[in-house]
């Protein structure tokens, strides 16, 4: 199988005639990204790529030299110890997937982790890859913390190299300096090298943050679905969502501090969605105005109890 190298940093599989169908008509495939790491809140972006690895697992077109990405004093690869010997390492793998969706439309799927060091090398890498295959969009797919409620539907902010590309008005505006990203990075270069590329980030709440967040996997791709015209089957990411909200629930029922920051919360995105009447500027959000918050030692101290039940149920 001919294979050839990007920077030193990819190798790339020539022959995918799984692609070939896209060619004779004239388009090329959807490159989906998601990497491990810094924009993974509720591990939205891991749960989409394993929902689609479990559907499809498609076969690996393109393989990074995971060596000149990756710190394995910081993120420590699991391995296996028997009685007297070591076996089955668990070596990390930054690849690309040629996957079919449920039309049977072939695409491109980046997983693994981000890259701890040389990101302009990985971004050159991707554009080896994009070049190759004739991609026509770049897609990521991320998630943050966010002072949301889980009682309301998962909220998305999306970005694009060109607004032609956003399919939604973001509800927060305004300019913000924020800590860069592997994928925040990839996308601000293919964009500098004329390749189209957009993606989207869901806004987990911050106080389930660490735990896994399958409603806003499944929101992403709904997302992803109507940029792209791919379709998958996300019915069992939606199951587990709403399984994941009735635990949440059955957490909290029993704490007033925590249901009283959750009203607040409901207020708040209650207040951004609402239409604005005839005339009115008003964006204000009534969290701090309307409600008596606890203080932060009591709030801290009701989280600790919230999560630790969770932890519990995610053990079980």
């Amino acid at each position: 199988m001919a294979e050839r190298s990007g920077a030193r940093t990819v190798h790339i599989v020539d022959d995918v005639p799984e692609l070939a169908e896209l060619r004779v008509a004239g388009v090329g495939p959807v490159l989906l990204h998601t990497l491990d790491g810094f924009l993974d809140a509720g591990n939205a972006g891991s749960l989409a790529a394993q929902h689609l690895l479990t559907t499809e697992p498609g076969r690996v077109v393109a393989s990074f030299d995971v060596d000149s990405f990756f710190d394995y004093r910081a993120r420590r690869p699991p391995m296996t110890f028997v009685e007297d010997h070591y076996e089955d390492y668990d070596p990390p793998r930054l690849v690309v997937r040629v996957m079919r969706d449920a039309l049977g439309t072939p695409y491109l799927l980046l997983h693994g982790p981000e890259p701890d060091t040389r990101w302009e090398g990985f971004a050159a890498g991707v554009r080896e890859v994009v070049e190759h295959f004739g991609v026509r969009l770049t897609v990521s797919l991320g998630s943050v913390p966010m002072a949301v409620p889980h009682t309301r539907p998962v909220m998305l902010t999306n970005h694009g190299t060109s607004r032609d590309l956003l399919v939604q008005e973001n509800v927060w505006r305004g300019q913000i300096r924020i800590p860069a990203s592997a994928q925040s990075l990839l996308e601000l270069r293919l964009g500098e090298w004329g390749h189209p590329a957009m993606g989207f980030v869901a806004h987990i709440p911050h106080y389930v943050a660490q735990f896994d967040y399958p409603s806003a996997a499944a929101t992403m791709l709904e997302s992803v679905e109507v940029v792209t015209g791919l379709e998958w089957d996300l019915s069992p990411l939606e199951s587990a969502g709403e399984a994941r909200m009735a635990e949440i629930a059955a957490q909290i029922e029993d704490s007033a501090e925590v249901l009283d920051v959750v009203s607040g919360l409901e207020q708040q995105y209650d207040a951004f969605h609402r239409p604005a009447g005839p005339g009115s500027e008003d964006t204000a959000l009534p969290l701090a105005e309307e409600r008596n918050l606890p203080t932060g030692e009591e709030l801290g101290a009701e989280f600790e109890r919230f999560l630790a039940g969770l932890d519990r149920r995610d053990d079980d």
